[in-house]
């Protein structure tokens, strides 16, 4: 039954975007209007705003080679065997296996190799022991010398690629372990390592925007510039590994007495160095311990501060890249790109 009785006019409408409005003052005036972006800034703002758009619909199996190679090693080997497969192998880290747990335990690299020489070096009076040294042992010797303990950090294959490489950053880890669940046991599985070049290269083939990171170097502000560690070619070998530590880097520029880059020495490179289980040789000279370095060595990959990350992208494309030196034209090193440098700009830059 309705209600026959008189009606109330309704009250006037009104807009709920108006309780949200924050109210101005007469005497208040609009903002200035922001200035319009160049064509070179726009185009660098939708090449990376389209790198990212890619990330978040790829995953990291789709990164992965239709062939590869995996290594995983057990956390009861020792240490001397392990540097042992890893240069026979010629790779320069492997993920690390708990047989007794059944369970990933980490990622093996050359920070650990030079976590057991910076040990030698505090202990020389247990230089004995290290061949007894088993990998499950790594962390004891970071507790040890006081280093930093890495974040045992892994991704499922399936999580966004975008994701992986926030995770990446965030842990300041240069490759990062895929760990996936197996369907019948239920227990943990390493798939692959992914890394930064991997990823970048993914991205150098697949994303044509790439072409549209025009902007110099000099205005996107990821170069390291000034405070640069670097050594000479008479530098004793484990000076430079005392840098490598102090500045938490993993490679050092060798450049003359007037600053003109001659070659880098790698974190890996020690791996060549110390491969026989022998210690003595870090006295060498970097020099002479670059005559030791294998023949299949990627080189010196160098840009200048006029250089665009289109060029740098052509160029992962082409090369193995791990790093770039930033030299000027006539050879002074003037900084040190990084693909840390590199993805850091991509995923968060203009956030």
């Amino acid at each position: 039954m309705s209600d026959t009785g008189h009606l109330a006019r309704p009250p006037s409408p009104v807009r709920p975007s108006s309780y949200l409005r924050p109210q101005r003052s007469p005497s208040s005036s609009p903002p200035p209007p922001s200035a319009p972006l160049s064509s070179i800034d726009r185009e660098q703002a939708e090449g990376l705003n389209a790198i990212r758009e890619f990330l978040k619909i790829r995953t990291s199996y789709d990164v992965l080679p239709v062939s590869f190679r995996l290594i995983v090693l057990d956390t009861g080997l020792l240490v001397k065997k392990s540097l042992l497969i890893l240069v026979q192998n010629g790779i320069v880290s492997a993920p690390l296996w708990n047989s007794k747990t059944s369970a990933f335990a980490g990622l093996l690299t050359s920070t650990d190799y030079i976590n057991v020489i910076q040990y030698y070096w505090q202990n020389p009076d247990k230089l004995s022991q290290i061949d007894g040294f088993r990998l499950d042992s790594l962390r004891e010797i970071e507790q040890a010398i006081g280093a930093t303990q890495i974040e045992t950090v892994s991704v499922n294959p399936m999580v966004p690629l975008f994701d992986a490489c926030r995770r990446m950053l965030r842990s300041r880890a240069r490759r990062i372990p895929l760990i996936d669940i197996d369907d019948e046991t239920q227990q943990e599985m390493v798939v692959s390592v992914l890394t930064q070049f991997r990823i970048l290269k993914f991205i150098a083939f697949n994303v044509r925007e790439t072409r549209q990171l025009r902007k110099p170097l000099r205005e996107l502000g990821i170069v390291t510039e000034g405070d640069v560690a670097t050594a000479e070619m008479d530098t004793p070998v484990i000076t430079v590994i005392h840098m490598l530590v102090q500045k938490d880097i993993s490679s050092v520029p060798i450049v003359d007495s007037n600053g003109i880059l001659l070659n880098i020495y790698e974190s890996v490179d020690i791996l060549t160095l110390i491969k026989g289980g022998s210690y003595h040789d870090l006295s060498l000279s970097v020099g002479e311990a670059l005559m030791r370095r294998p023949e299949d060595f990627a080189g010196v990959h160098t840009c200048s501060m006029n250089d665009s990350l289109e060029a740098i992208f052509d160029t992962i494309r082409r090369s193995r890249v791990h790093r770039l030196m930033v030299v000027e034209p006539d050879g002074k090193l003037t900084g040190v790109l990084t693909l840390s440098d590199i993805l850091q700009y991509i995923l968060f830059s203009g956030e």
